[in-house]
């Protein structure tokens, strides 16, 4: 194959998306337009490809090149490979590859909320939820569980980094999202009222004295539900609780409080999907 380059050198150009830039640079390196994101194994980059992204580079394992990486590679006849054998690779990426297998991609422009949700039932919204493990293994529960979208507000980690798009094992390419704003011209925006004008009832995942068991017969009941989620430690904001129509829990045992939101997340979503 023509494509294949051998690495002989870590500081050619072509390798700096994969050795020196991080992924916030690589969100603005085509500011104003979309920039790249780095997909990692190769379920999770095939199923990027069955979404219409566009490959930009891969950088393979050699021993990988016949085996675990050879679909990617025939889907993408002219794009150059990069390959080396897995201690070199560790070296120039800072990691070790997952099934020895990187691409980097190119971003899409996000679609609107607007258009995220139309024809919707289900969807979940992240408030500020940071970490990227979280954020992949939400969405492995929305797609799996019945979610017809995700909404994150801007203080959550993008789903497209690589660690959090490997964890959702490629559903991020799969479920509609887009980010959601919670500022306007230097102001905060109550991004509930917006849903609340889009016709959803709002349940906001929290421990308060008001809470109901998630399964309440009057939230289930509701036409159009979105279940809103927060951060680890802080949870949602009070502000957010206090404009959601309902406030839910999950009723616990052996004196357990609450559980990691990325769990609690899959048990809302089997309750509410159904």
């Amino acid at each position: 194959m023509n494509n294949i380059t051998e690495i002989t050198d870590f500081n050619v150009p072509e390798l700096d998306i994969y050795a020196r830039l991080p992924e916030v640079q690589l969100l603005r390196y085509h500011e104003p337009k979309p920039g790249l994101f780095i997909a990692e194994s190769p379920n999770v980059i095939l199923r990027a490809l069955n979404a219409g992204y566009e490959p930009v580079s891969l950088l393979v394992e050699r021993k990988h090149l016949d085996g675990q990486a050879s679909e990617v590679i025939s889907r993408c006849p002219d794009v150059p490979v990069y390959t080396a054998d897995f201690d070199v690779l560790t070296r120039l990426t800072g990691f070790q590859l997952t099934r020895g297998l990187l691409c980097a991609m190119k971003r899409r422009i996000l679609p609107t909320v607007a258009d995220v949700c139309a024809g919707t039932r289900r969807i979940a919204v992240l408030e500020n939820v940071m970490n990227p493990t979280n954020v992949g293994a939400i969405f492995r529960s929305a797609a799996a569980l019945n979610m017809d979208a995700v909404l994150l507000t801007d203080g959550c980690s993008d789903p497209l980094y690589r660690r959090a798009s490997r964890v959702s094992m490629g559903t991020v390419f799969q479920v509609p999202w887009t980010f959601i704003k919670t500022e306007a011209d230097g102001q905060p925006r109550s991004y509930i009222s917006m849903l609340h004008k889009s016709g959803f009832k709002t349940a906001a995942m929290a421990l308060t004295d008001e809470s109901v068991s998630i399964d309440d017969p009057r939230v289930l009941a509701e036409e159009k539900l979105a279940i809103v989620l927060g951060t680890e430690g802080e949870g949602l904001m009070e502000s957010t609780i206090a404009e959601c129509d309902y406030t839910v829990k999950i009723p616990m045992s052996h004196g357990v409080d609450s559980l990691n939101v990325a769990a609690a997340s899959a048990v809302a979503f089997w309750v509410m999907g159904r």
